[in-house]
């Protein structure tokens, strides 16, 4: 992964969610999006311009991205539901036989609600043996409470199985502890008061020598504190042993466990700089992962796009919209710059 060392001022982005306090914080949830209700939505508008976009000589994939991409997922329900009842046809299935490659599967995932998108994108993980380990964790650890009830019941009304049965049957070991604790949604809101004597015990806990107990141990910490907890204790762990919790991991845990807990703890410092992470991975690639940037963009358009977009800027010296205009190519490039939205002067 290549970092520019090229030093260049903060953007206008960065600027603003420092004086907000808002560059690393979690709790801008549905602030910080790049994409906001459009305000002069008209759904009979936008049902007519999609039948004229699939209905002429040429799809018009402009058009439907336009519509699609400026609309947010609430509004995008309300026109698939106008369009079934004015047209007898499915909108989803209009666009699948219109469209195909990456900018279908943009299409689809914008047209689902976010719990099935959560909900497909979590059985994918479980079921690819090959999938990265950390989108598991990406999904499980950085939904809110309510977001992820409705996931884990899309799930098992879609797949006729509970996610902590496929990932029993499809994990195993410290991974497979990890993410059911996960799944239980019991992670400890913040209640504006610092608990010293917790965080004491955290990190002494955190500091026991390897066992089983200890990975125990981990796992409640690690899925039960809130985050603002969690960054003090590991604040305090790297002051107590002279290095971060990141080396220990590294040291004890190996393979997908390894992966799960290193991006759970990236999550937890700074949830925004690690999409950044994530987004650059996959522009890195040799051929761009469409699936992951499809997955953060969509999925943090409504949330906190604004802030990755200034932790991407901050952390590789380049815009979002820039390293996604100079590695994306194809029809899908514009549904892209469009849910990223602008540049980062």
């Amino acid at each position: 992964m290549s970092v520019s060392s090229q030093k260049t001022g903060p953007s206008l982005t960065q600027e603003i969610l420092s004086h907000l306090g808002l560059t690393n914080k979690t709790a801008a949830w549905g602030t910080l999006g790049t994409l906001r209700t459009f305000l002069s939505f008209s759904v009979d508008k936008d049902v007519q311009r999609l039948l004229r976009a699939i209905a002429g000589r040429g799809v018009d994939h402009n058009a439907i991205v336009d519509v699609l991409t400026n609309r947010s997922r609430e509004q995008r329900q309300l026109i698939s539901r106008a369009f079934q009842e004015r047209t007898q046809q499915d909108l989803l299935k209009s666009l699948q036989a219109a469209l195909s490659g990456n900018l279908e599967r943009i299409v689809v995932a914008l047209l689902q609600p976010a719990a099935h998108f959560d909900a497909w994108e979590l059985k994918t993980a479980l079921k690819d043996s090959g999938s990265p380990e950390d989108v598991a964790v990406e999904i499980l650890a950085t939904r809110t409470p309510p977001q992820l009830k409705e996931c884990l019941a899309v799930y098992k009304h879609n797949f006729q199985v509970e996610a902590k049965e496929d990932i029993k049957s499809k994990t195993s070991g410290f991974f497979r502890d990890l993410l059911l604790a996960l799944a239980k949604g019991c992670r400890e809101s913040y209640s504006g008061v610092t608990d010293y004597n917790l965080a004491e015990q955290d990190v002494q806990a955190l500091m026991r020598p390897a066992g089983r107990s200890t990975e125990s141990t981990w796992v409640l910490v690690f899925t039960q504190r809130n985050p603002e907890h969690l960054v003090r204790v590991l604040d305090q762990y790297q002051r107590y042993t002279g290095h971060g919790f990141e080396k220990t991991v590294r040291d004890r845990l190996h393979g997908a466990a390894q992966v799960a807990l290193l991006s759970l703890a990236s999550v937890i410092r700074n949830t925004p700089l690690y999409f950044a992470n994530k987004l650059q991975q996959a522009l890195q690639e040799t051929e761009p992962n469409y699936q992951d940037l499809m997955r953060i963009l969509i999925s943090r358009s409504e949330t906190d796009l604004l802030s990755i977009r200034a932790e991407f800027k901050k952390k590789f010296g380049k815009s979002l919209y820039s390293s996604l205009q100079d590695a994306v190519k194809g029809d899908c490039q514009s549904a892209l710059l469009a849910l990223c939205r602008a540049e980062d002067l």
